[in-house]
């Protein structure tokens, strides 16, 4: 697969060692890579299977995913607190209402970055999936980009045979559509969350769709139009979901 140009130097260097060993663990299927606006800021919009999902999306894309990740793990040492920043990490008090991490995701979409997000908020495990908070959609209301929509697939399968050579996991990313939601009520804002969640779950299986029940076939006519965000709501910390 393709580096990224805009990839910092340490995430290019995954990205090639990632490459070449990939196929020792585990198959990839990626469909739709071209939906990912090749410049500009947007929010990828993921279900949440298992803990390697962030770096197999992170693969997957055409460009450096950024992502919100645990306080604590920017505690542990001086030197993991630089490669996590450097691999895209950013850190977030998880269960409280981090307003600063917020402001930095819309920091990072008015530069022009991708910032990766759950809106389940937990790992469902590989089990059906969750209803999705609305802070991915709020925060790229804030920014004014676009969200595209990511399901990811077999993660729970890659935990439990990656080192088993007779077990080679087929995993899949598909990339959605993107979509550019206007600024809207609280009510709009959810309402828009349920129609990017259902374009993840059209691309997964019936039995995983959970919350979102028979997703249609497809949601495009029913998406808000693609046009510029006026005044975009302040982003909600309360509603931020992350892995």
């Amino acid at each position: 697969m393709r580096i990224p140009s805009d990839a910092s130097g340490l995430w290019k260097f995954c990205h090639v060692a990632l490459t070449l060993l990939r196929p020792l663990f585990c198959g990839l299927r990626v469909e739709g890579a071209e939906n990912v606006p090749r410049e500009g800021g947007v929010v990828l919009a993921c279900n949440h299977p298992g803990g390697m999902d962030s770096f197999v999306l992170g693969f997957a894309c055409p460009r450096q995913v950024f992502y919100m990740a645990k306080r604590e793990l920017f505690n542990v040492h001086p030197v993991m607190t630089f490669l996590l920043y450097r691999i895209g990490a950013f850190p977030i008090n998880r269960g409280a209402r981090d307003t600063e991490a917020i402001e930095y995701s819309v920091a990072l979409l008015k530069q022009g970055r991708v910032v990766g997000m759950f809106p389940e908020g937990t790992r469902n495990r590989g089990k059906p999936m969750r209803r999705g908070k609305s802070g991915a959609v709020r925060i790229a209301i804030d920014a004014g980009v676009p969200v595209v929509p990511v399901a990811v697939l077999e993660i729970p399968h890659l935990h439990k045979n990656w080192l088993n050579p007779f077990k080679r996991t087929r995993l899949s990313v598909q990339f959605g559509q993107p979509t550019l939601f206007p600024a809207g009520t609280m009510e709009e804002v959810q309402e828009y969350t349920t129609k990017i969640m259902q374009e993840v779950a059209r691309m997964m299986p019936p039995e995983l769709r959970g919350y979102y029940g028979e997703a249609p076939a497809s949601s495009r006519d029913q998406t808000p139009a693609r046009t510029p965000a006026a005044e975009p709501a302040s982003p909600a910390a309360r509603d931020i979901a992350t892995g």
